[in-house]
């Protein structure tokens, strides 16, 4: 439910693109991400760190993008909370000895350290190649092309990582479980 909530923004965003301009599509990214980080917190009683800085990105470049009245804004967005994500993975576990994914997870999963750490690293890799793919698309391909990038092929490629991830976890946590007996 939550994901789903994540996801309604971006499609009202490519509804109102396709229907009027990004300007416009900006305008309705902005509305429906505040109507639905109400819900969420309405409803869970609770906002991850993740949602609340993917919420105000969204404002700041929203509202940079409105103001400014430049469409390249609001691209950035995306490469930046890309890049973001790949930092914090990566400082937090070679910095801090702190797996982000393990801490995110890890109440409910019980794995290896050293398959926590791959995952990690599947997941840092993935968001560097995402955010220079969007810097790139940004600059070098048509608005037609990034928004489509955006708003299905980079949530479709993020689902089917995830679902990789839970194979490669569900794979590993019996293996750990075979060894334990």
């Amino acid at each position: 439910m939550k994901q789903l909530l994540n996801f309604i923004p971006l499609v009202f965003f490519f509804v109102f693109l396709t229907m009027y301009d990004v300007f416009v599509g900006v305008q309705a990214l902005m509305i429906t991400a505040t109507i639905c980080f109400l819900l969420i917190l309405i409803l869970y009683r609770k906002i991850d760190k993740v949602e609340l800085i993917s919420y105000l990105m969204i404002m700041v470049f929203g509202g940079f993008t409105l103001y400014l009245r430049d469409p390249n804004i609001i691209k950035w967005k995306v490469t930046i909370i890309n890049f973001l994500f790949a930092t914090a993975l990566l400082i937090s576990q070679y910095f801090f000895k702190k797996n982000l994914l393990q801490k995110m997870l890890g109440k409910e999963i019980q794995l290896d350290t050293a398959i926590w750490n791959k995952l990690n690293l599947l997941w840092i890799f993935f968001f560097i190649l995402c955010g220079a793919i969007s810097l790139g698309a940004t600059y070098y391909t048509t608005d037609d092309f990034f928004w489509i990038f955006k708003v299905f092929i980079l949530p479709g490629a993020s689902l089917l990582l995830s679902l990789i991830s839970g194979i490669y976890i569900y794979k590993n946590m019996n293996k750990d479980v075979d060894n334990k007996q």
